[in-house]
Parts: structure tokens; C-alpha cells; sequence
């Protein structure tokens, strides 16, 4: 989810779309959240790791 996030800014910011560049952010934050709360030990929706 991350590296789809950071592609999606990449394309955003190249062809100048700015709903590409706000779901890429959406998307690298959301999946950072997630990794760090699954690196933490914590079940995320019901699972023990995300990735």
C-alpha cells in the first residue's frame, strides 16, 4: 500500500492531476499507519501482521 502511494504521487506530480497526488498520500499514510501498528504487535482487522 505504500508503494502504490508513492507511485500514485510520483504519476500526480508529473502529469499535474491532483486526485492521483491526494489518493498517493492518502494511501502512503494510510499504509504507514498500518505497518507501524503490525510492527507494533497489534491486530490490525483481525490480523497479526499486515504487509
Amino acid at each position: 500500500m505504500i508503494t502504490l502511494g508513492i507511485i500514485l504521487l510520483i504519476v500526480g506530480l508529473l502529469i499535474h492531476s491532483s486526485i492521483l497526488l491526494t489518493i498517493g498520500i492518502i494511501l502512503a499514510v494510510l499504509g504507514a499507519i498500518l505497518a507501524l501498528l503490525g510492527a507494533a504487535g497489534r491486530a490490525v482487522f483481525g490480523r497479526r501482521h499486515y504487509w
